[in-house]
């Protein structure tokens, strides 16, 4: 059976936080539907570092430290400099519909994620793309038939890219080339009774995953085995390896409404637990 772990609050009334980050002794983090990129400390102490007006997602960080973040509405990859948001790239001819997560790579490439389809307005499921964006700004797709891309992670090594596809249920892999293209697809864990979402790796290997659809952060092996599982109120939306010694596991959690209802309610949380293997990879 697996163990179950109960976390602590360490911050209440966010509206949709979203692909959280740990950088800089502090968890960066998006808070969608209020449009801005926020970060909090281990102390709860929270700071709204900047806005983006077509709601934030995916975040990561170049070599030379400049932060990244997907900009879902308009699909562009925005670059965080001194004084203002540049666009790296356009992504809107490739993506069909919002960007939404990401994982950037030790040279500073991108993998972005879209939804591929309108799931809030009820549209049929439809596959889509995977994007790869250098720091230069030239993009290309990698991958494609991935039914709602979303976190994603790449191991210590930087050969193998898992990310989940949320309405496939299941956390696929492939193999990094030199040159960032990805090939050899497979299955890394399908998910049974539970989805995917935002996810994090830790250094045995293993992947915490949070599944919206049963409410909970489950840690997975390679084959689908579950170790662990973590009950949440709402739904669970990302999870992150974090602090000092990447001990403390971050979990993100919201209802699954539009951003409507998400700021009218407030009621997305981040709540923290100690685990005993630390994280690993990027991000």
């Amino acid at each position: 059976m697996p163990i179950e772990l109960t976390t602590e609050i360490l911050l209440e009334g966010l509206a949709f936080p979203e692909s959280p980050r740990w950088h800089d002794d502090r968890l960066w983090f998006s808070d969608m539907h209020a449009r801005q990129v926020m970060s909090v400390g281990a102390d709860g102490v929270a700071a709204v570092e900047f806005a983006v007006d077509q709601q934030p997602s995916g975040l990561g960080w170049l070599p030379d430290g400049r932060m990244l973040v997907v900009s879902m509405h308009d699909r562009r990859l925005l670059r965080r400099d001194p004084r203002e948001l540049s666009v790296v790239a356009e992504l809107g001819d490739m993506a069909p519909f919002h960007c939404n997560d990401m994982v950037v790579d030790q040279l500073g490439r991108a993998y972005i994620g879209n939804f591929g389809f309108d799931f809030l307005a009820g549209v049929p499921v439809q596959t889509t793309v995977l994007i790869l964006v250098t720091p230069d700004g030239h993009k290309r797709i990698v991958a494609e038939d991935m039914l709602f891309p979303n976190g994603s992670v790449i191991t210590p090594d930087g050969r193998t890219l898992i990310i989940a596809e949320s309405y496939a249920r299941r956390l696929t892999a492939f193999t990094i080339s030199p040159d960032g293209s990805l090939t050899e697809r497979r299955v890394w864990a399908q998910l049974h009774g539970a989805s995917a979402d935002g996810i994090c790796l830790d250094a045995e290997g293993a992947i915490w995953v949070a599944s919206p659809v049963s409410a909970e952060v489950l840690r997975v092996r390679e084959g689908g085995a579950i170790t662990h599982r973590i009950p949440i109120a709402t739904q669970g939306i990302a999870c992150m390896l974090g602090g000092v010694d990447r001990r403390t596991l971050f979990v993100l959690s919201a209802p699954l409404v539009g951003p409507e209802a998400s700021l009218a309610q407030r009621l997305g949380r981040i709540e923290t637990v100690h685990v005993d293997i630390p994280g690993a990879g990027l991000p």
